[in-house]
């Protein structure tokens, strides 16, 4: 079927490839069953290798967060004014 490389970070064969043998469907889970060359096989969910599928980050869904320009402009009076009254304070 191919190779599969351990992606996830906290993994601790992370980094190594390895064969798979078969892919299979486990309490809703895609998961993909590995040869160790030392160990046999054993299982791994399929996005913690690089067969996962890349996750979608929020500006590809459409969802882009912009902050609008007047209440940053109220804000940057706000601390304007606030430095300044620790000037007078300080004085």
């Amino acid at each position: 079927m191919g190779w599969a490389t351990i992606t996830h970070p906290f993994h601790p064969l992370r980094s190594q490839r390895f064969e798979v043998l078969k892919t299979r469907r486990v309490a809703g889970i895609d998961t993909l069953i590995l040869r160790h060359p030392e160990r046999g096989s054993y299982s791994v969910a399929r996005e913690w290798t690089d067969w996962g599928q890349p996750e979608v980050s929020a500006e590809s869904k459409g969802t882009v967060h912009k902050l609008a320009l007047g209440p940053l402009l109220q804000l940057a009076d706000v601390a304007l004014t606030l430095s300044k009254r620790a000037q007078e304070l300080d004085e």
